[in-house]
């Protein structure tokens, strides 16, 4: 390479300097639990909206097929395309019927996004078995049987966001539903490694404390307040913040991130400065 800058062209040619929105034109984005179940919305909502708002179509996953239908009518009325598939997704048969059945309507798979999630709050010690069995197969189990059929129909340049929680690097209480997360955070970095040699990316992100849908079915505004005080920027976050990061990493945007955790969580709890050990 020259040393003499008058014969340098401008290095502007690579195609992360030169492309623009929309960044998933011609591709299919499948997102389980991506129905729109209440005025709020959920993540999974969140991430179909804006794959469709970037060019891609998108297979919606859900076992409601009413907020299924509402998320692919929203995406049609707004001129995008989607279609609805009702799934178990705690049934690794269905969901591999359901992958078939995408393959059917859309010929491939470019980004697997996977928002399912909930339950396994009580403490480990209290939880039955079931209980215990019913956290894992929803939080942890249910991306690894979306992940294990979806990427067989997968190419280089595909992409898999799974979503985790603050919960997860928490010093709290033992709970199945944060035991799972984190299980699920090391699938996404062992999903990462193997997929690699085939041009698959898969990345997390791990969800501060968000207001949404999950949040909205059981806390009052007054504790919503206190949880928002305890967010190190004092603003708390939307189901819009996660999806961001989803869509960033589900695009060639990310072409070199995989196996990241990413947190996206307003700077993480805050700690109070309540003065300095030793100081008088």
């Amino acid at each position: 390479m020259s040393t003499d800058p008058t014969t340098w062209e401008f290095p502007v040619t690579d195609a992360l300097a030169t492309a623009g929105p929309p960044w998933l034109t011609g591709k299919v984005a499948v997102v389980a639990g991506g129905g729109l179940s209440g005025p709020e919305g959920g993540v999974g909502f969140a991430m179909a909206w804006l794959y469709h708002r970037n060019g891609a179509a998108v297979a919606v996953l859900d076992r409601d097929e009413a907020a299924a239908q509402r998320t692919v009518d929203g995406i049609r009325e707004a001129g995008g395309e989607a279609e609805v598939f009702v799934v178990d997704m705690i049934d690794d048969e269905d969901v591999a019927r359901v992958v078939a059945a995408v393959i059917d309507r859309f010929g491939r798979i470019d980004v697997v996004a996977d928002s399912i999630g909930g339950g396994g709050v009580e403490d480990i010690f209290e939880t039955s078995v079931d209980a215990w069995d019913l956290a894992m197969e929803v939080n942890l189990k249910s991306a690894w049987y979306l992940l294990r059929h979806a990427q067989k129909h997968m190419t280089s340049g595909g992409a898999a966001v799974l979503i985790s929680s603050g919960a997860a690097e928490g010093r709290g209480p033992g709970l199945p539903y944060s035991i799972a997360k984190t299980a699920l955070e090391k699938l996404t970095t062992g999903a990462a490694t193997t997929l690699a040699p085939r041009g698959i990316r898969v990345n997390c992100v791990r969800v501060g404390m968000i207001w949404g849908a999950f949040a909205a079915k059981g806390m009052t505004q007054e504790q919503r307040e206190i949880r928002r005080q305890n967010v190190a920027m004092g603003v708390e976050g939307n189901n819009w913040d996660i999806a961001s990061a989803a869509l960033f990493l589900s695009t060639d945007q990310a072409r070199w991130v995989s196996g990241q955790i990413l947190s996206v969580d307003g700077g993480g709890m805050a700690m109070r400065n309540f003065g300095q050990a030793g100081a008088k």
